[in-house]
């Protein structure tokens, strides 16, 4: 593996960690904000666990590249963007644009994570 292949492993190991706490810390601000619908706090509890799920699934990725890790990342990332499309719906894209561009901005996170944990189940081989 050339230095540039490690760099872009490493480079999106640290974006998938960071994206990954921002989630967390999305849902922790909710869970402790006052004036937070049930729905706004259902919601955080998913991006939350789904923030956590990644750092798990990363860090197997990272130690021992095992090839389930990824088909996990997969399922995760689905179901939590099925979870916000369906939001999405609910409010019937209110937002326009934005609604959009927040969705397409989700879609790229998301793969980027799923990349980046196939990535580094191929390193060693």
């Amino acid at each position: 593996m050339n230095t540039r292949d490690k760099l872009l492993i490493y480079g999106f190991a640290l974006f998938s960690v960071i994206t990954s706490f921002l989630f967390v810390f999305y849902a922790v601000t909710v869970n402790f904000g006052a004036d937070s619908s049930q729905w706004l706090k259902t919601f955080a509890y998913i991006a939350g666990g789904y923030g956590l799920f990644n750092i798990y699934i990363l860090s197997w990725a990272w130690r021992s590249q095992v090839t389930w890790t990824i088909k996990a990342n997969m399922v995760i990332g689905a179901c939590f963007f099925g979870v916000v499309i369906m939001d999405t719906i609910r409010d019937g894209f209110s937002g326009g644009m934005t609604t959009v561009g927040t969705v397409l901005g989700l879609a790229i996170v998301l793969l980027i994570n799923w990349f980046t944990v196939t990535k580094l189940c191929q390193r060693g081989k």
